[in-house]
């Protein structure tokens, strides 16, 4: 079934989307639309006076600039922008064809002298800037983007592979971005503007793996704070944007197929199948049996015997990975419909996406240890396993907004998403255990799915003559889900004939798992400008609201032996708890595990701000303001030893920021700015709630005393934009914390012990450079050619406080610190942007994933030189092929403490052939080249 799916868009019958070239040709007149946008600033203009030269026919522009010209004549089409305090516009050479819906946005600079007027051809003005940079170019603050077209030129299938190219970032697991070499914690995710709460137990972060690339807009990355945006970040903030409508209907299909070098055509372990895992739900076999339930959490009422054997069979009898699985392939597929047609008379805007795809992980030659100190201020093995993992994922989502003007001066916009992701794993791994001198045999089977469900209701409008008073208003609300239904964990002693069943604490465990969060939220800004020139200062205020509840649930329980014999304990599992179950013999015992637990979280948020934008003469603008953010969080756990605890966390904060622009010519900026963020404990961090880690025997336990943290953050860059989709730009930054939170791994007399804490305080410094060239200055042949490069190289230094004085590096970077990221990319391109071509590569510096207290040492992730390539070939006049590769040169992956891996393993090279149909033709608009 799942080699079938990516092949499902092509048996779809193109008459239901194909449109007859006849009736377009019927049409004598076409529409124009378009935004009319400061040239400076990037920001939609008002009141916008465009006309059709030559003719009658004209209009205002409304809300965000946007603009419509309905019934022009087809043919060769010439357009005027006017406003006063700009300059005049005049856009040549529109070809317009009969019942087409042609899309031309237009810049206004700013008047030096009043009727100055200047005049451009529609090709120059459409591509005399890339989306992402011009983005970049007219920020507010220092920020990163990345559009739908840089992401279609690579190889990346979710929103965390396109993220890792913006300049000081990299991404770990696979799914979580970290920002100039900061944890996790420090990087916010918003989607169209609104949070999205963390479908994860034990991370802060969104993972980002869990919105595809084919749904994706724009991915900014902002990495300085200004009041009207949330307070809690320091690395960045990344804002994920969804599909807009296009001008004109359109219609696309896609799929793909594709392997994985470590699975194709290779055995590879995987988890029994419940029929469900193609969708991404766990299915009603993985639920928590009914009889568990009803015997309560402490199962105190179920005795040896009938009883107990009477819970082991409502478990479901799975416990040991299938061996003899050939690997499957990767696929994928998706369908977009979007456009702006008439509806009751009113214009509204919409798209409407869908995307599908699975693919098969194998992590081979995987090594875990677990470790001790060697004495000398190292580590060795005390247990060392090796093994193989085997995951089969699935990610699909879709998207649905709507957006209509009433009016020109208001435009209402409903955006939906909905995304959901699953791993259905196997590992197995055997190795010596050092500590009870026998070789064991650890496997798990789990199941995780994650889902997000994001819907908002936005309102931008104008007020009043001239456009000087703006509101803008949006509701959300979102919902996360992250399942773990029946994990088992299964523990066997010796090989060979003298492999057995140890029948210990631990060695059969079955885990039930739940986290469900919701979140609503309200936002209100006002702006008013104080003149009607792109200088004119501007006071915004605001104010935002949020209420989150989350409730997570892990009930675990371990199976015992009682009185089974040495030669019953020889079997398999299945074998084994299906003849004990099936008696009411006295031979096996179930209890809760020491792990697990429930919590529940409530956060609710308050924020106001005020800021002023304004120039200082004709070359420095500044935005200066507060926010004020009060947050009461608190999270109430039940441990499984039904330990009650009550954790509070309430401040109220003043977050200033200061933010300057300075143009030092009409292609260079200056940038600078100093503020003051925040960075609050999750609530799984809050909770001491208890989680145990496979083969590493990490035992994991939240800090109800945490505190939240402050960060000053200073920035300046130096930005040089030398002609369209070109960019030089240097930065430094410097960022100081008091009370950062930290990952620390504790050294105990028993299991080994994860934990977070606050330390004293802590700095991170460091530069940027990006660099975005084209290579036509060497000749003809380079014309199509761009080069691009980003590297950020950064220190941090964390101050320990007397409470950590056990720490075993006293003077270390931050947790997931790296003193280097760097990304390159060399990409060909036509100017049709049909063909094109794209290599890319990403490294980083090693950096810490757990800080050691004495006398174990830090555990470092060690750097992996990691080369991709995208190759976008047309074939027919609507088809477009695609091949991919990712992981190109299979880098292992390391996590190192001391002297030895403490975690190993290479994921293969992946490789997709895909094709792209648009049955309704290209885009007549050209594609800007990266």
């Amino acid at each position: 079934m799942y080699a079938a799916m990516p092949l499902m868009p092509f048996a779809i019958p193109s008459a239901l989307v194909a449109q007859p070239a006849a009736t377009a040709a019927r049409h004598a007149t076409g529409r124009i639309t378009g935004r009319i946008v400061d040239a400076k600033t990037g920001a939609g203009l008002s009141d916008v006076g465009v006309q059709v030269v030559g003719t009658t026919l004209g209009t205002m522009s409304g809300v965000d600039g946007r603009f419509t010209l309905p019934a022009v004549p087809a043919g060769t089409v010439t357009i005027q922008a006017r406003r006063i305090g700009y300059q005049a516009k005049t856009v040549t050479g529109i070809m317009l064809a009969g019942g087409q819906t042609l899309e031309q946005d237009v810049t206004l600079g700013t008047a030096t002298v009043q009727l100055q007027a200047v005049a451009v051809t529609a090709s120059a003005e459409r591509g005399s800037v890339s989306k992402a940079l011009d983005e970049q170019r007219t920020s507010t603050s220092i920020v990163n983007a990345t559009t739908a077209e840089q992401i279609q030129r690579s190889p990346d299938a979710d929103a965390a592979q396109a993220v890792k190219r913006v300049s000081g970032v990299t991404v770990q697991d696979g799914k979580y971005v970290i920002v100039r070499g900061l944890g996790e914690r420090y990087t916010q995710t918003s989607l169209n503007g609104s949070r999205v709460p963390s479908p994860e137990p034990e991370r802060k972060v969104v993972p980002l793996d869990l919105f595809p690339a084919a749904l994706i807009d724009a991915i900014t990355t902002a990495k300085t704070f200004t009041p009207d945006r949330p307070g809690d970040f320091s690395g960045a903030l990344v804002d994920i944007r969804t599909r807009e409508f296009p001008a004109s209907r359109s219609v696309t299909f896609s799929s793909s197929l594709g392997a994985n070098t470590a699975a194709a055509g290779r055995d590879v372990i995987r988890a029994p199948r419940v029929g469900q895992e193609w969708l991404g739900f766990g299915g009603d076999r993985r639920t928590l049996p009914s009889a568990v339930a009803a015997a309560g959490q402490t199962l105190s009422g179920v005795t040896p015997g009938a009883p107990t054997n009477a819970l082991i069979r409502s478990f479901r009898n799975k416990w040991t990975p299938v061996a003899d699985n050939t690997g499957l392939p990767n696929g994928s597929f998706g369908v977009s419909v979007g456009g702006n047609d008439a509806v009751l008379g009113r214009r509204v805007g919409y798209v409407a996406s869908l995307s599908y795809s699975t693919s098969q992980e194998v992590r081979r030659d995987e090594q875990l240890i677990v470790p001790r100190a060697d004495g000398a201020g190292g580590a060795e093995a005390l247990s060392t396993f090796a093994g193989s993992t085997g995951r089969e994922s699935v990610l699909w989502g879709g998207v649905a907004n709507l957006s209509t003007m009433l009016g020109g001066a208001s435009r209402l916009s409903l955006n939906n998403t909905y995304n959901r992701t699953s791993d259905n794993e196997a590992r197995s791994l055997t190795g010596l255990d050092e500590q009870f001198a026998s070789v064991l045999t650890l496997t798990r089977l789990g199941f995780v799915s994650r889902s997000v469900l994001s819907n908002q209701l936005r309102g931008e409008h104008t007020i009043g003559a001239g456009a000087r008073q703006q509101l803008d208003w949006n509701v959300s609300r979102s919902q996360v889900s992250r399942d773990e239904p029946d994990r088992s964990d299964l523990v066997y002693q010796g090989t060979g004939a003298n492999r057995f069943w140890r029948g210990l604490a631990n060695d059969a465990t079955r885990f039930f798992g739940a986290l469900d969060e919701r979140d609503y939220a309200g936002a209100l800004n006002y702006r008013v400008s104080f003149g009607d020139a792109a200088s004119a200062p501007q006071l915004k205020v605001g104010g935002y609201y949020r209420d989150v509840h989350r409730d997570s649930d892990v009930q675990a329980y371990d199976i015992l032996n009682l009185g089974l014999e040495q030669a019953a304990l020889r079997d398999r599992a299945e074998s084994i708890f299906r003849r004990a179950a099936s008696s009411d013999a006295a031979s096996l015992l179930v209890r809760p595990s020491t792990f697990g637990g429930r919590y529940s979280a409530d956060e609710t948020l308050g924020a106001g701000y005020a800021m002023l934008e304004g120039g200082l003469g004709s070359r420095v603008r500044v935005i200066a303001g507060a926010r004020v953010e009060s947050a009461d969080i608190q999270v109430n756990t039940l441990t499984a030893q039904l330990q009650d605890t009550v954790s509070r966390l309430k401040n109220t904060d003043v977050l200033p920021a200061v933010n300057l622009t300075v143009r030092v010519t009409d292609a260079q900026n200056l940038r600078l700015s100093a503020t003051q963020t925040l960075s609050r404990p999750e609530y799984r961090e809050l909770s001491p709630v208890a989680y145990v880690e496979i083969a590493a025997n990490n035992e994991e336990r939240g800090n109800p005393g945490l505190r939240r943290a402050l960060i000053r953050n200073y920035d300046a860059r130096w930005e040089w934009y030398p002609s369209g989709g070109e960019v030089l730009s240097v930065g430094v930054f410097a960022k100081r914390f008091q009370d950062p939170i930290e990952r620390v791994f504790v050294a105990t007399t028993g299991r080994p012990q994860i934990g977070f804490v606050n330390a004293d305080a802590a700095t991170n410094y460091g530069v940027e450079l990006d660099v975005r060239k084209g290579l036509g200055f060497l000749g003809a042949p380079f014309r199509d050619i761009t080069a691009s490069t980003n590297a950020t190289f950064m220190r941090s230094r964390i101050a320990i406080t007397d409470s950590l004085t056990a720490a075993t590096n006293p003077d270390r970077p931050m947790v997931g610190q790296s003193p280097y990221v760097v990304n390159a990319s060399l990409g060909y391109a036509q100017p049709d942007g049909r063909f094109s071509a794209t290599v890319l590569y990403n490294v980083f510096g090693k950096r810490i994933t757990l800080a050691g207290v004495e006398p174990l040492p830090d555990t470092y992730e060690r750097p992996r030189n990691v080369l991709d390539f995208a190759l976008q070939v047309p074939v027919l006049a609507d088809v477009t092929a695609r091949v991919n590769g990712s992981n190109l040169l299979d880098a292992p992956y390391r996590e190192q403490i001391g002297g030895v891996h403490r975690r190993s393993y290479r994921a293969g090279r992946v490789f997709s052939l895909g094709l792209s149909w648009r049955p309704q033709g290209r885009d007549p608009r050209p594609v800007t080249r990266p």
